[in-house]
């Protein structure tokens, strides 16, 4: 019985797949030698990718915590006018979003997106420097970290397709997203630590934290550019020689082969996205369902993350402690981000787990609003954490899932665009739901909360029907043409 088994290990093993290119030249492999080759694309792009995201979640997330440092009181701005920087951020980034990764399918991941990471994390340094500079310089560095962050999120997501087959891609983009959730788990811990260093140099806390932290963003754009590979079909960072590849040459063919037999629509025959392709992807009202998923969900999810530590010390917590108890549900919703995708690969019902995610978003969101009166804080910090665990714990797959219905590369490329604008128009909204006058309870603010939440509860409802409803009547070859 053991050698039955063994044999028919061997005999998986050894199961060939084959692809014949445009020239007719048929490329054969192994099963086992796919796997291999996997194991390695993984850990040498996804790090790559993952820190990158941790880096940017750093850089735009960590004035959170800088505002339990006094930095509105130093800076010289008002509660509402921290709230239009935030805005201006997520306004950047949507005006450079879909400009961005045009340029990305030209110039390619290692060079574009490590400038990006370069460029905020200038940006995000000088930020230490606006102490007592009053709105201008505020509202000026926080447009232009909008500005330089522009597309980096869809281009690692756009890249991520290059690489992997349709049954991986979940999983990925969910490993992806763990670099900015591991950032949001990270975060309070690191500023915790970086606050007490004010008087250091004369610099406030929050002066060192932005200091850090984007030298530290530098260092990373660096490495990417120094280590990252232009493409499968051409395995090489910027600064290897000619000769050095990360692949042979039949392991890139491999390496593409595999990908194109997937999905012969990641074919990328142009170095450019054609008009055709940016019209198609604009007018495409497929997508409307999942943007309005995305923008109607993470709205909470950017109000929560600029006044989590605040909302915690309105409950009766220390100042400094409230950035390290927000950690943890960062860490919760690092957990069910991997769950999600992992779920979604195994299962293919990646429109089911968006709706889970979603619900559990609602539950927990008006379980806030129910409890603005509460005198128990540990049940209020309770509901909070939850509500930090699934504010985004199934937006990466989401994200896969519009992937996964694009026609063409091109389209790709503009949809993961679109995709991530959704998540900053989202910031543009969310960054006004706590008002100065609705504190401490914030009634108004946790209703509308509750009230964007229910409308992507809906919407995540019509993204599922529509294609469930498009299969019914649009059968091709006998199988499903849109995956939900």
């Amino acid at each position: 019985m053991a050698d039955e088994k063994q044999l028919e290990k061997v005999t998986a093993s050894s199961v060939s797949q084959s692809f014949t290119d445009d020239d007719g030249q048929e490329i054969t492999w192994t099963e086992e030698e796919e796997k291999a080759l996997l194991r390695r694309v993984d850990f040498l792009i996804m790090p790559l990718l993952i820190l990158g995201f941790f880096a940017l979640q750093i850089d735009r997330g960590n004035i959170g915590n800088a505002m339990t440092d006094f930095f509105m009181q130093e800076v010289g701005i008002t509660q509402f006018q921290f709230n239009i920087g935030q805005q201006l951020l997520s306004t950047g980034i949507v005006l450079l979003e879909i400009p961005s990764n045009i340029i990305l399918y030209r110039v390619g991941p290692t060079l574009w997106i490590g400038c990006q990471i370069l460029a905020w994390g200038a940006v995000a340094t000088f930020q230490a420097f606006i102490k007592g500079k009053g709105l201008g310089p505020y509202l000026t560095t926080r447009l232009l970290l909008g500005l330089c962050e522009a597309g980096f999120i869809p281009a690692g997501l756009y890249t991520m397709t290059r690489w992997y087959k349709r049954s991986e891609i979940s999983r990925r983009f969910s490993y992806y997203f763990l670099g900015n959730l591991f950032a949001g788990a990270c975060s309070g811990l690191i500023a915790y630590g970086i606050l007490h260093m004010r008087g250091i140099a004369g610099l406030s806390g929050w002066q060192w934290l932005f200091l850090l932290e984007g030298l530290f963003t530098i260092v990373v754009g660096l490495i990417f550019i120094a280590f990252f590979p232009q493409s499968p079909a051409n395995p090489r960072s910027l600064i290897a020689g000619k000769s050095f590849r990360y692949f042979t040459e039949r392991e890139s063919a491999i390496l593409q082969a595999r990908v194109f037999k997937d999905d012969p629509s990641k074919l990328q025959p142009r170095q450019n996205v054609s008009w055709g392709e940016v019209k198609d992807t604009l007018t495409n009202w497929r997508i409307l369902p999942h943007f309005l998923t995305t923008i109607l969900g993470m709205a909470s999810a950017h109000a929560l993350g600029a006044y989590a530590p605040t909302l915690v010390i309105g409950f009766g917590y220390g100042r400094l402690q409230s950035n390290a108890m927000m950690t943890i549900g960062a860490w919760i919703l690092l957990v069910l981000n991997l769950l999600w995708g992992w779920l979604a690969d195994k299962y293919s019902k990646r429109g089911l787990m968006v709706f889970l995610g979603v619900l559990g978003l609602w539950v927990f969101q008006l379980g806030n609003r129910l409890l603005i009166t509460s005198p128990n804080r540990d049940l209020r910090f309770g509901f909070l954490t939850m509500a930090t665990a699934f504010m985004a714990n199934w937006h990466a797959v989401n994200g896969a899932w519009l992937s996964l219905n694009a026609r063409s590369a091109g389209e790709r490329s503009i949809t993961m665009a679109i995709f991530v604008m959704g998540a900053n128009i989202a910031g543009i909204a969310g960054s006004q739901i706590f008002q100065a006058h609705d504190a401490p309870v914030y009634r108004t603010g946790w209703t509308i909360i509750v009230a964007l939440c229910s409308a992507s509860l809906f919407m995540s409802i019509v993204a599922n029907a529509q294609y469930w409803l498009l299969n019914k009547f649009q059968k091709r070859e006998g199988e499903d043409r849109y995956k939900y």
